[in-house]
């Protein structure tokens, strides 16, 4: 696995140069004032981040446990994410839509977005996820995380890319539970690496929120129901 990432990243240099995804933030703390804007985006995005994870398995495992013919269970499901993504869509003027690249790179260059983005998004991942549709998680986290801390930003009267680049460490870091990846990823993804430390602290109390709210880690949970679904098929094979 780490030879096929490292196979992968070269070719993208090779083919692309050296590019960053969301382009190079025009973020700037004011310290110390700015550590209060670090803290309270951190627990903000932790906190978030574990509802998301909490939702997600708990009607995963309500949909797992409906009485319903495969196939009918199979519709109804499709027909009720479909539906609450179209509304949250409509409802945002399209921004809830796919994974909300262009909204995340405004807020990552300082431009402000609606109060609600970050809700709608949230909202529509979560019925995509709920789906069991195998879709995108990580790319539209990292915009949830982008407007909730555009618009924490805003309230605090701070810079919008930097608040906007610790809500996406502090909100991914929520939902996965895993640090470290969200503050590499989103320093690498934002050319940021001069906030490091500040991110990695968004980063950190994400997690830690995160933790206390939802012990058990949103992928561990949906491995889990994996490995039982796997569990039965093997107990029904060796039945029969």
């Amino acid at each position: 696995m780490l030879s096929t990432v490292v196979i992968a990243g070269i070719a993208a240099l090779a083919i692309s140069g050296s590019y960053t995804y969301f382009g190079e933030a025009v973020a700037y703390g004011n310290f110390p004032r700015d550590w209060l804007l670090v803290g309270v985006v951190g627990i903000a995005g932790g906190a978030l981040g574990a509802g998301f994870s909490r939702s997600v398995l708990s009607l995963t495992r309500r949909i797992r446990r409906w009485k319903l013919a495969p196939g009918r269970k199979l519709v109804v499901v499709a027909g009720a994410a479909g539906l609450a993504v179209a509304v949250t869509g409509l409802l945002s003027g399209g921004m809830a839509f796919g994974t909300s690249y262009g909204e995340a790179r405004l807020a990552v260059q300082g431009e402000q977005l609606p109060a609600s983005f970050f809700l709608a998004k949230l909202l529509a991942t979560l019925a995509s996820t709920v789906s069991g549709i195998p879709g995108g998680l990580f790319a539209p986290s990292l915009s949830v995380g982008a407007g909730l801390g555009n618009l924490i930003g805003g309230l605090f009267s701070a810079s919008l890319s930097f608040a906007a680049v610790l809500g996406m460490a502090a909100y991914f870091a929520g939902v996965v539970q895993s640090p470290m990846t969200a503050f590499v990823i989103v320093m690498e993804m934002t050319a940021t690496q001069e906030h490091a430390l500040p991110i990695m602290a968004a980063a950190m109390l994400g997690f830690g929120v995160s933790r206390l709210l939802s012990p058990e880690p949103l992928y561990h949970g949906l491995a889990r129901l994996w490995l039982a679904d796997a569990l039965k098929l093997r107990r029904r094979e060796g039945a029969a």
